[in-house]
């Protein structure tokens, strides 16, 4: 229970670090986020208090979530801590938004993910709004390129997740059934590749579906800076998560397939000293 209050408080924290950071926030904001920072923080809780499985996947097999949450709460906090410095400029905030320029105009090539994400906005934008969302996606996609990495790492170098013990897939996998039609090896290592792949294109095809949505309703500006937060994070977060999930399954895959060959060896020399 103390660790599912812990998570649960962790969440609400995340969801209201912009309110809690920026400057000028309306009132009537504030009480919303806290609304959906409560509500985030409760769910997170039964979730976790719960031994049966329910939503989250690989609960039970660390750091994979952690993983995940901390690369969302730094993206969040990192981008809070830019935009707040352009009204209470400090030494963090000036290196942030440095570091975050030079990845950013790095990255602001033809067809690249910034480039995309830059041009979702109106043709009339302000320079500055270019330039901070530029910043902040750089900053965004390093952050989220560190957690694949430390992923990667964690499963090809560390042995995740077999190193926590025995892997449950009925727990860790709540919303995967063995019994669903098919091979389960098969099933897994083609939702692994679709996972990756799409984590891939993800990041191309935000970008054109805001765009595409602008033209057809009356979009809340980006200009807005939690907005700008949260569709940057939102960027950088979905592709980085999908990934991670397709890297996760095709590990789980590997280790179905080592478990069933060792099966079917101990099968054969059972068989060969009857």
């Amino acid at each position: 229970m103390t660790g599912a209050v812990t998570r649960g408080l962790l969440v609400a924290l995340l969801i209201a670090t912009p309110a809690l950071l920026l400057p000028g926030v309306a009132a009537q904001t504030s009480q919303i986020t806290l609304l959906f920072a409560l509500l985030a923080a409760v769910l997170t809780f039964v979730e976790y208090n719960s031994t049966l499985p329910s939503l989250v996947e690989f609960r039970n097999a660390p750091p994979f979530n952690r993983l995940r949450f901390v690369a969302l709460f730094f993206t969040v906090f990192l981008i809070c801590a830019i935009l707040r410095g352009k009204t209470d400029p400090t030494l963090l905030t000036g290196a942030l938004t440095a570091l975050g320029t030079i990845i950013g105009n790095a990255m602001d090539f033809p067809y690249s993910p910034v480039r995309l994400l830059i041009l979702m906005l109106p043709e009339d934008a302000e320079g500055e709004l270019v330039r901070t969302l530029r910043t902040a996606a750089g900053l965004a996609y390093l952050i989220s390129l560190c957690a694949m990495t430390s992923f990667l790492l964690l499963v090809r170098v560390l042995g995740w997740p077999t190193r926590h013990g025995a892997f449950n897939v009925w727990v860790n996998l709540p919303r995967f059934d063995p019994t669903g039609g098919g091979d389960a090896l098969q099933r897994l290592q083609r939702d692994a590749r679709f996972n990756i792949a799409f984590g891939f294109l993800l990041p191309f095809i935000i970008p054109a579906v805001v765009k595409s949505a602008a033209d057809l309703v009356d979009p809340i500006s980006i200009a807005d800076p939690q907005t700008l937060i949260w569709t940057v994070s939102a960027w950088a977060f979905l592709p980085a998560s999908m990934i991670m999930r397709g890297i996760a399954m095709a590990r789980i895959a590997v280790m179905i397939e080592d478990r069933r060959r060792r099966v079917h060896a101990e099968a054969e020399d059972g068989l060969q000293a009857a």
